[in-house]
């Protein structure tokens, strides 16, 4: 018997759906639900196999129905014929792959007991443990770009290692996931006002990426922070791994290492950041070189290591200068005392480059690529990924402004 819960809110359709499962073999309706807070709590109970939504319900959202996914409760929508394809792309962003027209209560049985399967257009998504446990791709590497508290530089760091990538002529995907505010787009001077995370959240990489030049695709981030709730666990571990099978992936994160403390089990804000150190092939680590940078960057490699024991780490210590009062080797017996680094990078101090870059809305390797960090950040990336070091382009290539 496959027990179902029913949210209609006093839509038309009830009475027939009700009469629909109660005449269909080994369909029973458990709860008929009077709101979303008593649709969770009927889930969460554990007994339910399936839940009939009406989609218009105030409070329904993807959040909502990943709790229902992780309670094991199968979903289906039923919208009003006259608005079916609108309101089936926005049931699709929710997370929600199966729906009827409410002229089609007939399909109802079949699409309850049906297995659940993902539409061909929304990026497959699962855990960050499965898609790591999953085959390796035959492409690129994911590489997370992670640093603590107070602005070290990571999105710069970023922004400018993607580019060095593309410089070389490999394809490349640098995705703003910071979830705290992305700046990725007003960087590189990408003007569009949809947030390319949001949009392949919602239909896959292809559209949403902008490409910058031949080999640079960009994903941008978030308009604003609170709108970290619309994207759900997993979509952009599975965007990652899409990437990855056409070139390298550079993905800029958050700094909290915070773990979701919603005991209901809904993915908290700091999910993003996660999932990317979960899938990384290696994570790229970024301080600040002054005292209190550097007493974060400690404290960020111990986490860091508790979280991801196996994960390769490479360290960047960034804005380097010898106004500071201790040398290279003085920092790099600090690391070595909390982690052993596969690479340990020093990025000089190099504001007139980076402002250069950024009044021009362009990458570094574009703007100023001789300059101090422009060469520092070529040695990182000729480091971490060695077999592309002798098919550099020539450093002053340009191409065509982005739109």
């Amino acid at each position: 018997m496959t027990p179902v819960l029913v949210l209609a809110a006093g839509a038309g359709w009830e009475p027939a759906a009700l009469g629909v499962i109660e005449r269909a073999p080994g369909l029973v309706v458990l709860r008929r639900c009077v709101d979303v807070d008593d649709l969770v709590a009927a889930a969460t109970a554990g007994q339910a196999d399936a839940a009939v939504l009406a989609l218009d319900v105030p409070g329904l959202d993807a959040r909502v129905i990943d709790q229902l996914h992780h309670h094991g409760v199968r979903v289906v929508g039923v919208l009003p014929s006259t608005a079916l394809e609108p309101a089936r792309s926005a049931a699709s962003r929710a997370g929600i792959g199966r729906v009827l027209a409410e002229d089609e209560l007939t399909m109802l049985p079949g699409a309850i007991t049906a297995p659940e399967a993902t539409t061909a257009s929304e990026p497959v998504a699962g855990t960050p443990t499965q898609l790591r446990d999953a085959e390796p791709s035959a492409g690129g590497r994911l590489v997370a770009v992670w640093g603590p508290a107070g602005a070290p530089g990571r999105s710069t760091v970023a922004a400018a290692l993607a580019a060095e990538i593309a410089r070389r002529s490999r394809p490349v995907l640098l995705v703003d996931a910071d979830p705290y505010g992305g700046s990725i787009a007003q960087q590189l001077g990408i003007l569009d006002e949809v947030s390319g995370l949001l949009a392949a959240a919602r239909s896959g990489l292809g559209p949403a990426t902008r490409l910058l030049g031949t080999h640079l695709a960009v994903l941008t981030g978030l308009p604003r922070p609170d709108r970290w709730t619309e994207i759900r666990s997993g979509v952009l571990a599975a965007l990652a791994e899409q990437g990855r099978q056409v070139g390298e992936v550079v993905v800029d994160t958050g700094f909290s290492l915070e773990e979701p403390a919603d005991p209901g089990g809904r993915a908290g804000r700091n999910q993003l950041t996660l999932e990317a150190l979960d899938v990384a092939d290696e994570v790229l680590v970024v301080g600040s070189a002054d005292p209190v940078g550097l007493s974060r960057l400690a404290r960020g490699l111990v986490d860091l290591r508790d979280r991801l024991p196996s994960t390769p780490v490479r360290v960047a210590v960034n804005r380097m200068r010898p106004s500071l009062g201790w040398t290279e080797q003085d920092v790099a017996a600090m690391v070595a005392g909390l982690v052993r680094p596969v690479g340990l990078h020093f990025l000089p101090e190099d504001r007139a480059a980076v402002d250069k870059a950024l009044v021009a809305g362009r990458t570094l390797a574009e703007a100023a690529p001789d300059s101090p960090l422009g060469r520092a950040v070529a040695g990182l990336a000729g480091e971490l990924l060695p077999g592309l070091a002798s098919s550099a382009t020539p450093r002053r290539a340009g191409r065509a402004r982005r739109r």
